[in-house]
Order: structure tokens, then sequence, then C-alpha cells
């Protein structure tokens, strides 16, 4: 199922006291949140999402990974197995487990959306280079990084990948993937959000001057809202958990956000409070809290 609509709710609405209303879904980033550095999920972290689960509160791992770096915690979805992937281009049933997932929504980013983005970054940061990520295939460009262990489906220039006789073509595009060899990763950032303007969505979570972009309006908060409506959760029940900048707006829209101990300072500045580092469980320590709270 495809889902191009923009979501306008994904925004902090005022604070009253439905704020203050038991939480009934955890929404939690992965890289930097919920793994520790090493990429494990600790005993402590699996209590904790067992406990919280046993006790009635969802939980939403909400991640810029691709569905199919997955595996990480598909031994720990409980319950509606679900995840929102690549920074809400894809809500995905994990049940089946890696390699066997299935996608329950796709939010893409149409090529056209996707072709004016590239041209406009090409022109305001030359030397960008860049990968396209969709539901099932990985393509990048020559000189785009080896970052991880995978091999490109196809080599080849940005707009070959995104012509419509490309490889793949019968796929969604989730989102483009920019490097930058040389600019300041906040900066790169900025001056993508100011060339592309509204063709796309634009963030990053990665320390490397790497962007991820995405259609309009697609974002973890905007994606996350969807999800909470359909099972009648406010913004108000939810508690979230986020690093990197990706997360800011999933932050500001849930009613409880904590930023980890070892974020960026946006993050910090968007969220409503502050735990410890990923290496110290700090999603666990607040999991822990809450549930005595409920006790």
């Amino acid at each position: 199922m495809r889902e191009n609509d923009r979501v306008t709710s994904a925004t902090r609405q005022p604070e009253s006291p439905a704020a203050a209303l038991p939480p009934r879904l955890i929404a939690t980033d992965l890289d930097g949140t919920l793994l520790r550095d090493d990429k494990s999920v600790s005993p402590r972290t699996v209590a904790a999402l067992a406990a919280a689960e046993e006790a009635g509160i969802e939980v939403f791992f909400v991640t810029g990974r691709p569905a199919r770096w997955m595996d990480v915690v598909s031994d720990h979805v409980h319950g509606h197995g679900l995840a929102i992937c690549g920074n809400g281009a894809a809500v995905v049933d994990l049940h089946g487990g890696p390699g066997a997932h299935r996608f329950v929504k796709v939010r893409e980013l149409a090529r056209d959306n996707a072709l004016d983005a590239v041209r406009l970054l090409r022109d305001a940061a030359p030397g960008t280079v860049y990968a396209v990520e969709q539901t099932y295939g990985f393509y990048q460009e020559p000189a785009y990084p080896k970052m991880h262990l995978e091999v490109p489906d196809t080599l080849a220039p940005a707009e070959e990948l995104l012509a419509p006789d490309a490889p793949g073509a019968d796929e969604p595009v989730l989102k483009i993937l920019a490097f930058h060899p040389t600019l300041d990763p906040d900066g790169f950032l900025a001056l993508a959000r100011l060339a592309i303007g509204d063709r796309a969505n634009v963030t990053r979570s990665s320390p490397s001057a790497l962007l991820e972009i995405s259609g309009p309006g697609v974002s973890k908060a905007s994606t996350l809202a969807l999800s909470c409506a359909e099972r009648g959760i406010s913004h108000s029940e939810v508690v979230a958990f986020g690093d990197m900048p990706n997360d800011v707006e999933m932050l500001t829209w849930a009613g409880r956000s904590y930023a980890m101990g070892n974020a960026h300072p946006d993050v910090i500045a968007a969220a409503s409070g502050r735990t410890v580092a990923n290496n110290e469980d700090g999603v666990a320590v607040v999991i822990e809290r809450m549930l005595a709270e409920r006790a």
C-alpha cells in the first residue's frame, strides 16, 4: 500500500492535562539510541522492552534504517511486530524474520521530485554523490562511498538510476542518500534544505556529511502520527527517544520525549527530557522508571 498524503498533525499540540495520560506507545530510534555502539541490544534493554509490552505499552522501532537492516531487532518484536523504517518512508511487518518482512505502508519519493532534488543539490554543492534506496533494491553512483558491507544492485549516475526505464523502476523510491566528502554535516544539511525547498524532506542521522532525502512531508513523526491515529493513540500517550536530527520532529510531536546522553544539540533542544547515553542503556532506564511509577 502506497501512501503519499501529507500529515499536518505531526507537530506537538498545545499542552493540556491530557499530556499526563499514562503512556500507551514507546517510539524509539535504533542507532545511537536503543542500540549500543556495537549494534547490540543489551540484556537490560531486552528485558525493559518485554516488560513494557507485558504492561500493555506498544513498542515501535522508528529508524532511518532500511527494512533489510532490521535483523538487529527482529528477535525483539512483540505483538504487532511493526517498525517504521527509512525515516518514515515505510511501515514494515517484521514477523517473518530477516529477509521475509512485508511492507504494510509505503510513502514514496516521486521520481520527478527525486530528480529535482539531485539537480538542485548538485548545483548548490558540487561534488555531491548519490545512492537510491528502494523497497527492495539499493543503487548508487560509482563515486558513492562503500559505507556498509553491501553490494549495490547497479552502479550508474543518479539521473540514470531514477529514469523511468531504470533497473527497479517498478519499485517505489523510499529515499535518496546524498554524500559530500568535505562539507560540514550540519552545514550540508542546512544548504540542502535551502536548495531543495519543498520538493523533498531532507534530514540526517550519520556523523558524516550524509543526507537522507524523502518525499515531501515524510518523516518519522508524520508516519508515527499516522500509525498512532490508526490505533486511537494521541500524541500525549507517546514516549519517544532519539539522538540525531532525523529524530527532532518525532521528539517534538510526542507527549514525552527523551534525548540520549550522546545526542546532537538540536535533539537536546527538541526533547522534553534527557536520559543517559545509548551505551548506558538510556532507553531502558526511562522505561524501568516509567513502569515503576505505574506499579
